[in-house]
């Protein structure tokens, strides 16, 4: 009992919880549903105690489903680090670099944002993945990674022996007439070692082809583009933030030069950031190796400019409907029902005689900051999210900068 209560602790039920999500939910029974059908179809098609050639099948399977699991719960429960609630830096003089967080009471360390699920500011934050129910960052962006790369060659080895199954168990059974095609499903091969290959068997083995090929091609792809930010030692969120960087210089000509600075000049020592022998990445997550032209704070000043460019950019609106943040609200019209934003981003419930400061939309949708009272703003709350377009209309005069003034390097 005392082994029990030392190893089942709060935190770590906590952690167990992480599985009671919708997202993990989904990956495992695609991970269960692909290898259970592939063992099963293995020993149909290749039985594996009688040939080599069979027993290498059979232990690269279950080798694909070991290694798959283990940097998927790796994803998951190492977690990508978490910079310390009240953090500030050693040097006084660097808080006016870094912004500051209500949620978490300190500064945000370089490469760290506020991770609004977690409800933490998270080391080197990559994006909050709801398969894993976990953000991915510093200290398991390398797992994570791992799991993409596996998870569609172990698929595509499943789908090999989907392949093979079918196409072996019916070719026999396949008989052509003058305008028809029978397949005779009940001749069982005499050389079966165990289990009819019967209708159920067939139907399930064609729908987990369809799990594996559409988790190679999509899993796929979320690998291609983890790699091609790696490389270049950057995350996705770093990216946007490059881009928008470029588009402020561009668009206010103001000649400077912005060079990204945890690119070390190398793929491979790029790549050396993330992946190690020992599954660890390298650094403590706050302090990084930045390229000769730039310092510890040359991102971070960075995205203090474009905070001050969208305070200035952004635009009042007033609410003239109320919207109680539905997803998809119905009543908004089909327009606004079948446009809702494909993202977890936040809506904001809003009443008649709103304020919102708008910063980006689309043609149906808008997202922004509502505008709140002195007692919320001195509680440290925050509302802001996507809501109808149609439920606001803009403001004749524009007081958004003089509005967001108090809000100069907040979360």
């Amino acid at each position: 009992m005392n082994f029990l209560s030392t190893f089942v602790t709060f935190k770590n039920l906590h952690e167990v919880r992480r599985l009671c999500h919708w997202g993990p939910i989904i990956a495992l029974s695609v991970i269960a549903i692909c290898s259970t059908m592939a063992i099963l179809d293995s020993i149909i098609w290749y039985w594996p105690l009688d040939t080599t050639g069979g027993s290498i099948n059979f232990i690269m399977l279950i080798n694909w489903t070991v290694l798959i699991l283990y940097n998927y719960f790796n994803a998951m429960f190492v977690g990508p680090g978490y910079i310390p609630l009240g953090w500030k830096p050693e040097n006084q003089q660097d808080t006016q670099y870094l912004q500051f967080c209500r949620g978490c009471q300190g500064y945000k360390a370089p490469r760290s944002h506020h991770c609004r699920k977690c409800n933490r500011c998270v080391m080197k934050m990559d994006h909050h993945c709801p398969w894993i129910n976990n953000c991915c960052g510093h200290l398991n962006h390398a797992y994570f990674t791992s799991f993409l790369l596996l998870a569609p060659l172990g698929c595509s080895h499943a789908a090999v022996i989907f392949i093979m199954t079918m196409y072996t168990q019916l070719y026999e059974r396949i008989s052509f007439g003058w305008s028809t095609v029978r397949i005779d499903m009940s001749a069982v091969r005499q050389f079966q070692p165990l289990m009819p290959f019967s209708v159920p068997a067939f139907a399930a083995t064609l729908f987990a082809l369809g799990l594996a090929l559409g988790t190679t091609i999509a899993v796929g792809m979320l690998f291609i583009i983890q790699m091609k930010v790696i490389l270049r030692n950057k995350t996705s969120i770093e990216s946007w933030i490059e881009e928008k960087a470029k588009d402020r210089i561009q668009h206010y000509q103001t000649g400077e030069e912005f060079i990204f600075p945890y690119d070390l000049g190398s793929r491979w020592l790029n790549f050396k950031q993330v992946f190690t022998w020992s599954g660890t990445p390298r650094g403590d997550g706050i302090v990084w190796p930045v390229h000769p032209k730039c310092h510890q704070h040359t991102l971070t000043i960075e995205q203090l400019k474009q905070k001050a460019d969208k305070r200035v950019r952004s635009v009042q609106y007033r609410a003239v409907e109320d919207y109680n943040g539905a997803c998809c609200p119905l009543s908004k019209g089909l327009q606004t029902f079948f446009r809702t934003p494909c993202t977890e981003e936040p809506r904001i419930p809003l009443c008649k005689g709103d304020t919102i400061l708008a910063t980006r939309g689309t043609k149906w949708w808008m997202y922004g900051d509502k505008v709140l009272s002195e007692e919320q703003l001195r509680a440290g709350d925050r509302v802001r999210g996507w809501f109808p377009r149609r439920c606001v209309e803009k403001c004749h005069y524009d007081t958004a900068a003089s509005d967001t003034t108090s809000d100069k390097k907040v979360n």
